[in-house]
């Protein structure tokens, strides 16, 4: 039995981290999205952009990844932003109410173009 794909990179940029998405989100994703949460956040960002462009698939234990990492986020004080989601994808985060916590793009840069100025 074949194993899902999936990776998880992070980039570095002024005020932000962006974490790059690739393959599909369920339970075998679990570890990858962990790491990358952790090493996005350990840069002290203002803000953390997922980049879903690359994202086939993704389950109910997705979704809840994601909302595991919503939570991280918020108690940190570092707002997630979203960009790249398919139609579909746009559609699941309104029904399971993640669109009201996390402002949706295009594309990265219409995301880096919203980011506030720096709150120092």
């Amino acid at each position: 039995m074949a194993t899902a794909s999936f990776e998880a990179h992070i980039r570095h940029r002024t005020r932000v981290a962006i974490i790059d998405l690739q393959g599909e989100i369920n339970n075998f994703a679990a570890d990858a999205l962990d790491s990358a949460y952790t090493e996005a956040i350990s840069g002290h960002p203002e803000t953390i952009l997922l980049n879903f462009s690359q994202v086939k698939y993704m389950n109910s234990v997705g979704i809840a990844l994601i909302v595991g990492m919503l939570k991280r986020a918020l108690k940190a004080r570092c707002p997630l932003m979203v960009y790249g989601l398919s139609e579909h994808f746009v559609e699941i985060f309104r029904i399971t109410r993640l669109a009201d916590f996390m402002l949706i793009f295009s594309d990265e840069a219409q995301a880096l173009n919203s980011i506030p100025p720096s709150r120092s």
